[in-house]
């Protein structure tokens, strides 16, 4: 069973008011353990001719990692982040984004992702380090809520 993460109103990725954003929602999958979301890539999104930008393809991972994160209400932010991509993504190509916690430092979460095209074919997989956000940093983050 799936239910619905929070959106931040200004982001890129998840951001309803962005006119430039993505505009994705993103679940998590109690069941499974990560976060996911669905996106189906326009031509504006494009690096070479009817291929996804690498650097949206990095955004979607660092975003569904950071939303596992944030779907047990910690707030966290990026502090490293490593995209290997395995084969391009086609524009109009239904794409499903996942994202999953793999452990804790102190701070630091540590977190793994995928992006996955048609028939399952793995596009991209990633990993990263986030930071939790405490105190003033953290304040400021909730101040973008929608």
């Amino acid at each position: 069973m799936s239910e619905k993460i929070i959106n931040y109103g200004g982001c890129f990725v998840c951001g309803q008011d962005n006119q430039v954003g993505l505009k994705l929602d993103f679940f998590y999958d109690k069941d499974k353990h990560l976060a996911w979301a669905e996106f189906q890539p326009e031509e504006r999104f494009e690096g070479y001719r009817n291929i996804l930008h690498g650097g949206i393809i990095s955004s979607l991972l660092d975003e569904v990692m950071v939303k596992a994160i944030r779907h047990d209400n910690i707030l966290a932010v990026t502090m490293k982040l490593t995209v290997e991509f395995k084969q391009p993504a086609r524009i109009g190509e239904k794409l499903r984004a996942e994202g999953w916690v793999t452990g804790r430092k102190g701070k630091a979460f540590l977190a793994e992702g995928r992006l996955t095209g048609d028939g399952g074919r793995l596009i991209a997989t990633s990993s990263g380090i986030y930071f939790r956000a405490e105190g003033e940093l953290a304040e400021q983050l909730e101040k973008n809520r929608p």
